[in-house]
Order: structure tokens, then C-alpha cells, then sequence
């Protein structure tokens, strides 16, 4: 029997029971009257027949509660009247609970999945709160009885709570209330109805015994943070309510962000302002392409009604050219502008000798909370043979003013690939190698073969599953040997030089925040919470040290609440939010993404639906010589609920942000396909992709009637 007839089954037996119980009037027997004038007769049964009594009652109770029937408060007030009041509470509590659980498990194996996928954005938040609270949640609701039991019963089958914690908390929870019932039942000639039960002050006292886990678990975290700090002297006044470590993206956020409520604030920083994006990243590497582009449209002159094109450059220049963008933004970065806003900048290398005190020039300065914004590097592999040849990185390869014939490019993500493609545009002949069985590891095989293919068009060798065994330098001709992971062949390939791309590693040493047991992820990152708060209670960190991500626009997004919380935590913390995610591989052409793509929806085993829009078919994109590329929409089957987008073209990054948009808000593909575009525009892509949507989506039986109406309307 597969899963959906047995729910379908388990459904029918749940609506039989509910109908007998109440076509049978078996709920008459189960109201405070017919218990009141059954007492007696109860008591003499139990006394003849004392296990079988005890047997069908609890069969009777537990079936109640599992089919959320009423009359459970009236079950549990005869358990009192029959059995007295300890051999009453237990069984009493046994039978309610195993109920309960029935109930939920019930809830749980017919809803659970539907109104997990339905609703998957809503409840991601409840469901990491159930996680990490539920017994917590789950206690509290049990010992206020106000919550009707069997609401709980239900809506907790919808989480990701444990089965186990669900049975002994509801066990622990449920035992007041029914204490207090059992006791009731045993003086029941004196209770004259069952809402009388409960007064104010007892339900009070329920409601103060709820919240007492909360009060206990904050002040769990209070003793806890206190004896990490009480081995700190704290200062008796602080020159600083926040000092930030790092500026680059999101140390300058986090800087400007506690200048603006007029903080107290200092920036330290040991090289220079902008850190890696200005410098090294984000900015150099996207003047580099831009002049790489305008080669490649020299060399697609035909494409563009042009017999021929020829641009006599020299790459000194091209590099002269990226340290001029680089100096034409620096003032929005600067040691000036900061200072304008109320930040004292502070040129220098930080050591943290305390959670309040940081050393600077042989300075110490003291302050209430630290943000360490300390980014990361390039990671440089243990390669034999490496020390034998000078190798660039991603932070170093901007030295370079002469072009390198022959470029090695270690890695296929995206520095790796947007690199390739600007020095082999620019003239020289490259070489990608990467150990993954493709490049764009993190997007699906259809993106990633898209690209490759546009690489190999454009000359650059790609050399994908292969793992680097060796760098061998023979007379001056340096060779990185390879061995190709599918038959362990032996491959050698020519360079002049070198640029390691294979990832970046946090920059977590040498401030002083490991002598102060800073934690670390597994990953090399700063161990940080929900709040970005380390495991040193008023330190927090942010950007490409605290991860998850390496971006410089989630950098930006971590720095306010790194802030917010570092400032008002004691009021108020906020979890940072990670819920929609984009970024963006600017090779040309573009890739960027926003949420969950098929390999994600495969691995997390989500149901999706995927509309694909080609991009040849855009008039602007024609018209521009850009007709190449897709947009491909991921959408929660037979809905139009965005799971995520992947875009391959010319601006993707620019047109993802729609998509973007209608995530965080719950804008559905309808709404987008309503929506006014310009014409022509590239943007026009993102409403053309909700229309194949709903193109294939139309009700062909429904369009039968149309058309014979309409063929009926030309008669």
C-alpha cells in the first residue's frame, strides 16, 4: 500500500470515528452532568472489575484524545471520582499523553509535508525556532490550559519537533493541569460544572509556571556570559561604544552605521581603506573586465555592421587604467570621509587584550563591545614545487604590467573563471584547471556547460577533473603536472605564470582574538550565533571572517546587525537574515542566482517546477547582438511561488533583481507577468519568463469551450 492511499485510508477512519462518536450521542456520556449522575455506578464497576476498568478507561481517554474529540476535561475529572487522586493522576497522565502523541503523529503523517511546502518561507523561521526552543515553546503551552490541548496536539505535528521530546514534555507539561482536574474529580459532589475548575489565581500560577523555563533559560545565558567575561577586568568608563577591526565592506557599514545613531566608534585597519573589494576584489576585477569586453567587441566588429576593427593597445596601460578606477573610488572609502561622519580612524594593527580593551601603535583604547571585520585571503595549496616559481593570487596578480603569454588558472570558481576570460580576451593564451568535474561548481551542469562552451569558443583551454600533483621547472620552462581524475593520466601543461583561485581562507589569527578562545567553525570562520555574537559574549564579527557567505553585498547586509546588536543587544537582538541570497559570476556572459537552483532542489528533496526563457528571443537582446543565455525559473509545482532563479546573459546581475525582490516579499510570477515593462529593454526577459510560465500552465480543456464560444459567436 503506497503512502498517499494509506493517508487516504487513515483520513476514513479518522472522519468514521467522528461520526459515530456523534450519531451514537457518545458525546451526551461524556458531559459533566451525565458524570455527576453516573458516579456511583462508575465506582461500583471499578471495584468489581479493577484492571478491566482501569484497561478500557484509558483505551476510552486515549482515543478521545487522539481523534481531538471533546470531553476529554470530563474523562479526566471521572479519573479523579473513580480511581482517587495519585492512582487517577497517573493514569490520567499516561493516557493523555499517549493520546496527545497519537494525535500529533496523526497530524504529522497527514499534513505535515503539504503545509510544509505550501507555506516553506513562512515556517522556515518557526521551524528553526522549533528546533532550537520547541520544548521550551512546547512547556509553556502545556502548563497554561487556556491553549486547548488538542490545537497543540495538531500544530505541533506540523514541526520539525522530535516525537520523543514531544511525549516526555507533554508527560512533564500536562501534569499540573491534570493534577489539578484529578483533584477536582475527587471532590466532585462539590463542584457544580467544569469551568469552575480553574480560578484566575490557579491559571495564573500556571502561566507563571510556563514562563519560569524562559526566565530560567535567560538566565542561563546571563550566568553563562558572565563568567566568560568575569575573568576581564571591565574598565570603569569606556572611551568607545564600538571598536571595529577591518574596513573593508563590512567594517566601513558597521563604522557608518554607529555614526549614525552618534556612537562612539573607531575603525582600525593595518593597510588599507576598502579592504579586499576596493583593492583586490570586486572593483579592480570588474575594470579589468570591462576593458577585456571592449576587446571582445573589437573583435565581433561584423557582428555590428563593421568590415573590420583593429585596437592597438598595451596591457601596462589596461593595468594603469584598473588603479585609476581603483583611485577614482577610494574617496568613498577614505580615512576623510569617515572622519567627516564621526568615526576616528585609526591606521594601525589591532590586538585584542581584552573583550574591552584593544591595543593600537602601542596604544590601548577601551571600549564596550568589538566588531572584528577581518575578511580573508586568498588560500595558497600545498603544491610541490610551488617555492620554485613566483605565483599570483587574487590579491597580488594586479602587480602585473606585463601580459603573460601562457596563464595558468588554478580553480574553476568564479574568480577563476572571470580571470580566465579577461586574459584570454586581452591576448594571452589561458589554461583553466580544476579538480571538480566541472567549472561553477555551485550552479546546475546546464549553466556550467554554458559557460564552458563559450570558454572553449574563445580559446581557453579548460581542464576540468583534474587534481595538481606537482609545479616542475626544467631550463627555465615551468609545467604544472596534472593527473586527470577520471584514468589517472598524466597531464603537463606549459605556463609562464600562475594564478591561484581556489578559494579564501578567513583571516582569523594574529589580533588576539584565538588567545581569547574565540571559537571557530569547522570551515575556518568565526563561530558566531544568530546575532553574529562570537562565543566571547560583547565581541561580534562580520563579512568574509564570520561567513556563511563571501560576498561583499552580504558583508554589508551582516554589518547593521552586527551593529544594532552590538549597541542595543541588551534591549533588543536581531537574527540576521539569510533568506534570500543572490550573487553573481560576471563572466560574459553574466551568471547570477537567487535561491534554490535543481541540484539544491534535488539534495534537499523539494518538489519544483522549471520554466525556461531563451534569451535569443528578446528583441533588445537581438537588437543589442546579445540574443544568448536563459532564464530559468524554479517554482513550487502547480503555484507560482518563486523557488528560485538562475540567469545566463548580458546583465544577468542587473536583472536578477526583480527576481530578488519578488522572493523576499512573496511576489508571485503572476504579479510579475502583470507588471508593466519598458520596451525594449533586457528587463522585459524577467516578464517574458512569467508568461512561458503561464503559457504552459493554461487550462487546454477550458480553451476547448473558449474557442467553440468564440467559433460559435462568428456563426
Amino acid at each position: 500500500m503506497n503512502q498517499r492511499i494509506f493517508k487516504i485510508v487513515i483520513f476514513g477512519i479518522i472522519i468514521l470515528g467522528v461520526i459515530l462518536f456523534f450519531s451514537l450521542d457518545l458525546h451526551q456520556q461524556l458531559t459533566f452532568e451525565a458524570l455527576k449522575s453516573q458516579q456511583a455506578a462508575m465506582a461500583k464497576v471499578y471495584a468489581q472489575n479493577t484492571a478491566l476498568t482501569i484497561f478500557i478507561y484509558m483505551a476510552v481517554y486515549v482515543v478521545v484524545t487522539a481523534l481531538s474529540l471533546p470531553g476529554a476535561v470530563v474523562m479526566s475529572l471521572a479519573g479523579g471520582a473513580v480511581f482517587g487522586l495519585w492512582a487517577g493522576t497517573i493514569i490520567v497522565s499516561f493516557a493523555s499523553t499517549i493520546g496527545a502523541t497519537l494525535a500529533f503523529l496523526t497530524s504529522r503523517f497527514l499534513l505535515r509535508d503539504y503545509i510544509q511546502n505550501r507555506f516553506s518561507d513562512r515556517l522556515k523561521k518557526i521551524n528553526e525556532g522549533i528546533e532550537t526552543d520547541g520544548p521550551f515553546y512546547l512547556f509553556t503551552l502545556r502548563l497554561v490550559p487556556v491553549f486547548p490541548f488538542f490545537v497543540i496536539n495538531l500544530v505541533m505535528g506540523l514541526t520539525p519537533i522530535k516525537t520523543g521530546i514531544f511525549y516526555m514534555v507533554s508527560q512533564v507539561g500536562m501534569l499540573p493541569g491534570t493534577l489539578a482536574y484529578i483533584n477536582a474529580g475527587t471532590q466532585l459532589s462539590r463542584v457544580e460544572s467544569a469551568s469552575g475548575i480553574l480560578s484566575l489565581p490557579l491559571l495564573a500560577s500556571f502561566a507563571v509556571l510556563g514562563i519560569f523555563p524562559w526566565i530560567a533559560k535567560a538566565f542561563t545565558g546571563f550566568l553563562k556570559n558572565r563568567r566568560a567575561m568575569a575573568k576581564f577586568s571591565k574598565p570603569s568608563k569606556f572611551d568607545y561604544n564600538l571598536v571595529v577591526i577591518g574596513a573593508g565592506s563590512a567594517g566601513l557599514v558597521t563604522s557608518y552605521i554607529a555614526s549614525a545613531v552618534k556612537a562612539g566608534v573607531a575603525l582600525v585597519e593595518k593597510d588599507k581603506m576598502g579592504g579586499d573589494c576596493l583593492n583586490t576584489g570586486c572593483v579592480p576585477s570588474k575594470a579589468l573586465l570591462r576593458s577585456a569586453k571592449m576587446l571582445s567587441y573589437a573583435k565581433r566588429a561584423k557582428e555590428f555592421g563593421f568590415k573590420h576593427t583593429h585596437v592597438d593597445f598595451e596591457f601596462k596601460t589596461v593595468m594603469e587604467r584598473v588603479e585609476k578606477i581603483i583611485k577614482k573610488i577610494e574617496p568613498h572609502d577614505s580615512v576623510e570621509r569617515y572622519t567627516q561622519l564621526g568615526v576616528d580612524c585609526i591606521s594601525g594593527e589591532a590586538q585584542i587584550r581584552s573583550p574591552y580593551e584593544i591595543e593600537v601603535n602601542g596604544k590601548t583604547i577601551t571600549t564596550r563591545s568589538i566588531v572584528v571585520a577581518t575578511g580573508a585571503r586568498p588560500r595558497v595549496p600545498a603544491i610541490p614545487g610551488l617555492d620554485q616559481v613566483p605565483y599570483y593570487t587574487s590579491d597580488t596578480i594586479w602587480s602585473l604590467r606585463d601580459l603573460p603569454q601562457r596563464l595558468v588558472v588554478l580553480g574553476g570558481g568564479p574568480i577563476g573563471c572571470e580571470l580566465s576570460q579577461a586574459f584570454a580576451r586581452l591576448g594571452a593564451k589561458v589554461t583553466l584547471v580544476g579538480r571538480a568535474p566541472r567549472i561553477m561548481g555551485r550552479e546546475d551542469n546546464d549553466v556550467a556547460d554554458f559557460i564552458q562552451e563559450t570558454f572553449t569558443r574563445e580559446w581557453i583551454q579548460v581542464l576540468t577533473g583534474h587534481s595538481v600533483k606537482e609545479i616542475r621547472v626544467d631550463n627555465d620552462e615551468k609545467k604544472l603536472i596534472c593527473t586527470r581524475n577520471a584514468d589517472e593520466q598524466e597531464v603537463a601543461v606549459q605556463f609562464d605564470a600562475i594564478l591561484l583561485a581556489v578559494g579564501r581562507v578567513a583571516n582569523t589569527k594574529g589580533f588576539g582574538l584565538e588567545k581569547l578562545g574565540g571559537a571557530l567553525n569547522p570551515n575556518g570562520t568565526i563561530k558566531t550565533n544568530g546575532w553574529l555574537q562570537t562565543t566571547i559574549p560583547n565581541i561580534y564579527a562580520a563579512g568574509d571572517v564570520a561567513g556563511p557567505y563571501q560576498f561583499t553585498h552580504v558583508a554589508s547586509h551582516q554589518a547593521w546587525y552586527a551593529c544594532v546588536n552590538a549597541l542595543f543587544g541588551a534591549f533588543k537582538k536581531f537574527t540576521a537574515d539569510y533568506r534570500v541570497i543572490p550573487w553573481c559570476t560576471f563572466t560574459d556572459p553574466e551568471v547570477a542566482r537567487v535561491g534554490m537552483n535543481e541540484t539544491d532542489c534535488v539534495a534537499a528533496g523539494i518538489s519544483y517546477e522549471v520554466t525556461r526563457y531563451g534569451i535569443d528571443d528578446l528583441d533588445r537582446a537581438i537588437a543589442d547582438s546579445e540574443a544568448r543565455g536563459f532564464i530559468k525559473v524554479l517554482t513550487v509545482p502547480k503555484k507560482d511561488k518563486i523557488l528560485g532563479v538562475t540567469i545566463v546573459g548580458a546583465h544577468a546581475g542587473d536583472l536578477i533583481h526583480e527576481f530578488i525582490l519578488a522572493m523576499k516579499y512573496n511576489i508571485g510570477l503572476n504579479k510579475i507577468l502583470g507588471t508593466i515593462h519598458i520596451y525594449p529593454t533586457l528587463a522585459e526577459s524577467g516578464r517574458f519568463a512569467a508568461g512561458a510560465w503561464k503559457k504552459a500552465r493554461v487550462p487546454k480543456n477550458a480553451l476547448k469551450y473558449v474557442e467553440r464560444f468564440l467559433s460559435w459567436q462568428r456563426k
